[in-house]
């Protein structure tokens, strides 16, 4: 037996609609982008790589919203494979993180796959709507980062 209200819990949740829309959204961007070997994970945190330049790796999963063992995980294959270079930073206990030029070459390959992927989803939700989607989840971002 559910209780009062527990059913509006999966169509009301902003969490678990979120989460969805997130799962259908990565598998959507990894097969656009599988030519590059790459999946929508590993090319944001390149391309965070490359905006800010190399980093360390707690500054990392601060940008992209991750635990430090989330980002370290997803970093080594991308580092086994020459993509990114992971150093002693300053502190000898943190670890900095920049592109290699291999990294630079297949992020160069990925972009208008992305581009492709981009147009997709601006050309099913229309331009108007598509920039009320990305302003919103910022907000939500932003509300969700409130303590």
């Amino acid at each position: 037996m559910v209780a009062k209200g527990q059913d509006q819990i999966g169509p009301a949740c902003a969490c678990f609609n979120i989460r969805r829309a997130a799962r259908a959204i990565t598998q959507f961007y990894d097969e656009v982008l599988r030519p590059t070997g790459l999946g929508a994970n590993q090319l944001s945190l390149m391309a965070v790589v490359s905006q800010l330049g190399p980093l360390t790796v707690n500054r990392l999963a601060e940008a992209a919203l991750m635990d430090r063992t989330t980002v370290t995980r997803n970093l080594k294959p991308l580092a086994n494979q020459d993509l990114l270079r992971i150093y002693p930073g300053e502190d000898r206990r943190e670890r900095e993180v920049s592109l290699t030029r291999k990294g630079k070459g297949v992020l160069t390959r990925a972009y208008p796959l992305w581009k492709r992927a981009q147009a997709r989803m601006m050309k099913g939700l229309g331009p108007q709507r598509f920039g009320r989607l990305v302003d919103d989840l910022s907000a939500v971002v932003k509300t969700a980062q409130l303590r």
